[in-house]
């Protein structure tokens, strides 16, 4: 029986984890479309759409870190019988939603002298404008739709979201054409159009999740059944465990928005071969995303059974898979990185560098993918701080200043140009693993401060 016990939460991972690793593999698809649809238009335009992109997705994952509280509450919740809880716990998670998206339409508005500043190719920065003030429209409905979505996922429910994003995808790809070369009467907006199919698809999905959760069997939980005004103890405690996950995605995610901004100076040229690369790197990552955010689920589910063996096991066994996939994957984009640059842009300038590039999306897959599943099983047992200070430390201690310091030349040493800041986003994220497993090794063993963390 016992030997049966790793085979059982294995087959219960990746059961969660397939409509995950879908969806999120789909929601990236997205990101592709993007890249190849504007890339075909011009350099310029995907540059634009890059820079863009490298502003709002950091802080759109800043504050859905937030809302992201909700799937580890939700699970523990439902872990321990206690569903009649949920409802309320979503509305709150609501009016995170709504205050956070205030803040990041009055962002996407306003960030854009920055690239000015920072002396970024003044060519792109008319796309990355009008693609920003585009994505601005759809804030307030991506947010609500994560909030629902993580309603779902806490629930052990996680094939609605592979659902909608599978319908999502093939909307976002015919909208890109239409508002990109201006059919219907529309005008063409180029790379810009690619902000404004997001935000039409980003209301679509909010509003087939709230149909599903208001007509399905999540109806229970009674989340529409009433009005909620906010609860500063339960937004409070959201808050106190959100903001450490959103701070933990920014940190991340900042550095290689950063990082993008500093290419900037260099070329248009580079910043579409970089972007390239880091499309490929992230299609790549949605799988074990997928399999980091199932791990949250049955690490919280488990603990809030109590079964903090059946925690452990959950947590290891997703770190295991994600990275059997990583040396996969590896290889993949070594065999056919000349072919999959190709498929993004004619430009054989840009397609030579993207190549250079692939070698080190190759090499950070282990780090990467590793790290995302740690820090889903470490979210399951609502440790959140811990992965926020390794982030800082990782990205911003180490990996930032390896890469302007090989990047730009400093302190002495070569310029490297393009591979050099490859060079230091690689370093910091293998910081960020072996910090975050050795991590999640140690708590998994502590049945007390889990106890005290799930409290």
């Amino acid at each position: 029986m016992e030997n049966n016990l790793p085979r059982a939460e294995l087959a219960a991972l990746l059961r969660l984890a397939a409509p995950l690793m879908l969806a999120q593999l789909t929601q990236m698809g997205m990101g592709v479309a993007d890249a190849v649809m504007a890339g075909h238009v011009s350099a310029t335009d995907l540059a634009g759409v890059t820079l863009g992109g490298n502003a709002y997705w950091p802080v759109l994952m800043l504050v859905s870190g937030v809302i992201m509280a909700l799937t580890p509450t939700i699970a523990q919740l439902h872990g321990a019988g206690r569903q009649d809880a949920v409802g309320e716990v979503v509305r709150q998670g609501l009016w995170l939603a709504l205050a956070g998206g205030i803040l990041m339409v009055i962002f996407l508005n306003t960030i854009w002298p920055l690239y000015h500043w920072l002396g970024v190719d003044a060519r792109a920065i008319p796309v990355a404008r009008a693609y920003q003030h585009a994505l601005s429209w759809g804030v307030m409905a991506s947010l609500g739709f994560f909030c629902l979505r993580y309603l779902c996922e806490g629930m052990s429910w996680t094939k609605p979201s592979m659902f909608i994003a599978f319908t999502a995808l093939p909307a976002k790809i015919a909208l890109n054409y239409v508002f990109i070369n201006g059919l219907f009467g529309l005008p063409a907006m180029g790379g810009a159009g690619c902000g404004w199919s997001s935000a039409v698809v980003g209301w679509g999905q909010l509003t087939a999740m709230a149909s599903i959760v208001a007509f399905s069997r999540l109806k229970s939980v009674g989340v529409f059944a009433r009005f909620s005004a906010p609860d500063p103890g339960q937004l409070g405690r959201l808050i106190r465990l959100g903001v450490p996950i959103g701070l933990s995605t920014f940190l991340e995610m900042a550095v290689f928005s950063f990082t993008t901004l500093l290419i900037g100076r260099i070329s248009v040229e580079a910043v579409a071969a970089h972007q390239i690369a880091m499309n490929v790197g992230g299609l790549t990552f949605m799988l074990p995303m997928g399999v980091g955010m199932a791990a949250a689920i049955r690490v919280g589910y488990n603990v809030g059974a109590g079964d903090l063996s059946a925690a452990r096991r959950s947590g290891w066994l997703a770190i295991g898979v994600a990275a059997g996939f990583a040396v996969f994957a590896a290889a993949l984009v070594l065999l056919a990185r000349a072919w999959i640059a190709a498929q993004y842009t004619p430009d054989v300038a840009v397609q030579a560098l993207a190549v250079q590039l692939m070698f080190y999306v190759a090499v950070f897959q282990l780090f990467d993918d590793t790290q995302t599943t740690a820090i889903g099983s470490l979210r399951g047992f609502k440790d959140t701080r811990t992965p926020m200070w390794v982030a800082l430390f990782a990205y911003w201690g180490v990996g930032f200043p390896v890469a302007a310091v090989l990047g730009l030349g400093l302190a002495g040493f070569p310029e490297l140009g393009l591979e050099g800041f490859w060079i230091g986003l690689t370093v910091g994220l293998g910081v960020a693993s072996v910090a975050l497993v050795t991590r999640y090794r140690g708590l998994s063993r502590d049945a007390e401060r889990i106890r005290r963390l799930a409290g």
